[in-house]
């Protein structure tokens, strides 16, 4: 599939893997929007890409665990980038403690970031995708937790096994309108 002209979203984009994902589409020519809950961030990283690569990078502010912010940023983004053609839900966070110890704030936190987060998003970018009747592709990041368990990450491998399942729900949904949706899982 050729990314040429293609408008990709990705959120946590501002570092990590987030950042070379956004590096690889800006090289295949295609229009990123960086969003990240870091502004200062999103845009050091919009400017470096867009410095190496010529292309069109944009940044936004982006909490994924907020329903306005998400749906704004998403019809932002949009509207730059004329259409979402590609989401990669990639926002995440870690609480390291056992069961026993992690508070209820660091369990409702994580879970907000990695499932709400990859609700939301995914939502805002069907909504998009289904108006423009042009396809696309959904890319939830899962984990090695998201299949397997590790102490001191209840939260996180908690999330990441339910967002397997959120994507396969949405696989099936979004198949009649010729939107692909996966799970990787590095």
């Amino acid at each position: 599939m050729s990314l040429i002209g293609k408008s990709i979203v990705i959120t946590g984009a501002a570092s990590g893997i987030g950042r070379t994902m956004a590096l690889f589409f800006s090289r295949q020519q295609a229009k990123v929007c960086i969003a990240d809950l870091g502004i200062e961030a999103a845009e050091e990283a919009a400017a470096a890409i867009r410095r190496e690569t010529g292309g069109t990078v944009i940044a936004l502010r982006m909490d994924v665990s907020d329903e306005a912010e998400v749906n704004a940023g998403m019809d932002a983004a949009a509207k730059l980038l004329d259409g979402v053609d590609v989401l990669v839900s990639n926002a995440g966070i870690q609480a390291l403690g056992t069961i026993a110890d992690i508070s209820f704030e660091q369990w409702k936190k994580v879970l907000s970031v990695h499932l709400d987060g990859g609700f939301l998003t995914t939502r805002a970018a069907l909504r998009h995708m289904i108006a423009q009747r042009r396809g696309g592709s959904i890319i939830m990041m899962g984990s090695l937790h998201s299949y397997m368990a590790s102490a001191r990450k209840g939260p996180y491998v908690a999330a990441k096994h339910a967002l397997v399942g959120l994507c396969r729900t949405v696989a099936k949904e979004a198949a009649c309108h010729d939107i692909r949706v996966n799970a990787i899982c590095p």
